[in-house]
């Protein structure tokens, strides 16, 4: 499991679990329990560049990113990391 600490969202941070670049896991802590327990579970068996196509960029109101959008970045690092 790779954590990653969100930045800028009510969640405080994800741990992903990958298998090569297909999401196997994820996990949060703080954030909206509904909206994030959905996220996680559509996120499981995609790929990591087919939720940055979607989720990347995305905003939650005025702010400059969302969680989907860190989820993607938490996704990026732990790629990055197992490489």
């Amino acid at each position: 499991m790779y954590t990653y600490m969100t930045h800028g969202t009510c969640c405080r941070a994800f741990q992903v679990e990958l298998d090569g670049d297909v999401v196997k896991e994820v996990k949060y802590m703080g954030g909206c329990d509904g909206n994030l327990k959905a996220i996680c579970k559509i996120a499981q068996g995609m790929t990591v560049d087919q939720l940055a196509a979607a989720w990347e960029g995305n905003r939650c109101g005025m702010k400059p990113t969302s969680c989907a959008d860190q989820l993607v970045k938490a996704l990026r690092e732990a790629q990055a990391a197992t490489a």
